[in-house]
């Protein structure tokens, strides 16, 4: 029975792969294994990209369970006017959007992490940074640690919004020019522009030295230069 059961498993596996259609035909019928499926394959590439985009993992974790969320639910309403990869990575970016939105509004409330803090029960000042260090590594950052990986990370986080995203999508995920394009909700002419501005902006980061690195690139690329 149990062979039987992995083996069915592995079959509807390869039908997911395959065919699209018949991927999203078992996740409108609330196929829990097409739905496992589905995170299973998109679960790492959705958190990478959520991770270069909102700069906090904790919040890049929690949106990547959001998206899944809203993905389970909206999936009945999709119709294949896009791809369905397409699909959830425009989710992706729109849930990324709201929480820095919010973050701007909530920035003023913002603790330092180095404040004072006083324990309610023997009065002993605490520090709060020292509270919130977790030891463990996540499995991103385990394979973030080679150094030249880190340096070109640090680097590509100083690329300011919207080249960023734009270079992340077709530089690393590998969308085509016209799925950037539709994710995003602009012309190719402006991806192509953002591209070579964001391009250009990283190989400055990449060879200018380390101090001067940031400030050179805020000088020279503002969003209102952006083609339209």
């Amino acid at each position: 029975m149990q062979a039987d059961l992995t083996m069915g498993n592995i079959a509807s596996a390869l039908v997911f792969h395959s065919d699209e259609a018949a991927l999203i035909e078992e996740l409108q019928a609330g196929s829990e294994d097409a739905f496992a499926w589905l995170v299973a394959h998109y679960h790492q590439s959705i958190f990478s990209l959520l991770a270069r985009t909102v700069q906090d993992r904790a919040d890049a974790a929690d949106l990547t369970q959001e998206v899944f969320v809203k993905v389970f639910r909206g999936v009945g309403s999709f119709h294949g006017e896009s791809s369905l990869r397409t699909w959830i990575y425009r989710i992706a970016l729109r849930e990324a959007s709201n929480q820095r939105r919010w973050w701007s509004r909530h920035r003023e409330q913002e603790v330092p992490i180095e404040t004072e803090l006083t324990d309610g029960d023997s009065g002993t000042p605490i520090c709060l940074k020292d509270q919130l260090v977790d030891a463990a590594e996540s499995p991103y950052e385990l394979a973030a640690r080679a150094e030249q990986k880190a340096w070109v990370e640090s680097a590509l986080q100083q690329v300011p919004e919207p080249f960023r995203t734009t270079m992340i999508l077709r530089d690393i995920e590998g969308f085509v020019y016209e799925e950037v394009a539709e994710i995003q909700g602009v012309n190719l002419g402006t991806v192509k522009s953002r591209l070579v501005r964001g391009r250009a902006c990283l190989k400055a980061l990449l060879t200018a030295p380390k101090a001067a690195a940031e400030p050179a690139f805020g000088e020279h690329y503002s969003l209102g230069e952006e083609a339209r």
